[in-house]
């Protein structure tokens, strides 16, 4: 049985710089503070966790004073940055820059909206930590869309932005556009006022077309991300489009022999925030039990 890891998945830039520079610090502090999951993978959580790395939320952040606090590669809103300068919190800013320079671009946006009565939407998952950054930007006056009924809460006789969570699908991004077009019709609202910004990332959305022929080499591919991942599960959709035959596990633990039958070829891929020593676990564990596998 051949075994083969996808040699583009893995980490993007803001993940690994966010996580180096956790290990950078536990170098010299015994313990750092991650406002929220440094990354949606339980696994890499749990390996820092061994280094010193506490993972706290918004709760906790209200009750530290004078500490280091790690803001993680999601981002995070002015509020945030408040209250590290109320509390005498040291903030080591592991901000993706691709996220920063959306926040950025909200913002300039949400100015210009109020002097227009017009509206910010954000393509994204309500909750996720991006997102709040992103909403944070607007003083949580942007609206935040998933689904088709989502779009019920936007005047859509008023002028429209819409941004995109960077980490979402592109597909999805473009039929939430198209769906949001039809609504200005409807409303006799103008498309002109409409300003659709694809604000998804480019390493990320690069991986789509990649993984869909990664997926078609092997009889069987293993997915390897954290179930919290919002990038994870759009880019498992992708590869379960493509093969059938593609399985998501959180780790080596939850492979199923059974899904091996009569495979010669397996491709093991992951999301973003998936590590590579991770995906070679899962690999190890796969050509052990290929042995036994008919």
């Amino acid at each position: 049985m051949n075994v083969i890891i996808d040699k583009n998945s893995g980490y993007c830039f803001g993940v690994e710089f966010a996580i180096q520079m956790a290990e950078d610090e536990l170098a010299q502090e015994q313990t750092l503070y991650c406002l929220g999951d440094i990354v949606h993978n339980r696994m890499e959580v749990e390996r820092l966790h061994g280094l010193g790395l506490r993972i706290i939320d918004r709760e906790q952040l209200e009750t530290i004073h004078d500490a280091k606090v790690l803001i993680r590669a999601h981002g995070e809103p002015p509020a945030t940055y408040e209250l590290a300068l109320r509390n005498n919190l040291e903030l080591i800013d592991a901000s993706c820059p691709v996220v920063l320079k959306l926040q950025n671009r909200v913002k300039h946006a949400f100015d210009a909206a109020n002097r227009q009565q017009g509206q910010i939407v954000i393509y994204g998952q309500p909750g996720h930590a991006e997102v709040a950054g992103l909403t944070g930007q607007t003083r949580n006056q942007a609206l935040i869309v998933m689904t088709e009924a989502d779009l019920d809460q936007v005047d859509f006789a008023r002028p429209v932005t819409l941004f995109s969570q960077t980490t979402k699908s592109t597909a999805g991004f473009y039929h939430m556009k198209a769906l949001m077009e039809d609504r200005i019709r409807a409303a006799g609202g103008s498309l002109e006022a409409f300003d659709a910004n694809d604000s998804i990332c480019r390493q990320v959305s690069n991986r789509e077309p990649a993984l869909a022929i990664f997926a078609q080499l092997h009889d069987v591919v293993v997915f390897v991300s954290g179930r919290k991942s919002s990038n994870g599960k759009a880019l498992f959709s992708v590869v379960n489009r493509t093969n059938p035959r593609s399985y998501f596990v959180e780790n080596e633990q939850e492979l199923d022999e059974a899904w091996l039958h009569g495979a010669e070829s397996v491709g093991i891929c992951g999301a973003t925030s998936t590590p590579m020593w991770l995906m070679e676990r899962v690999k190890e564990r796969i050509e052990a039990v290929a042995a036994h596998v008919v």
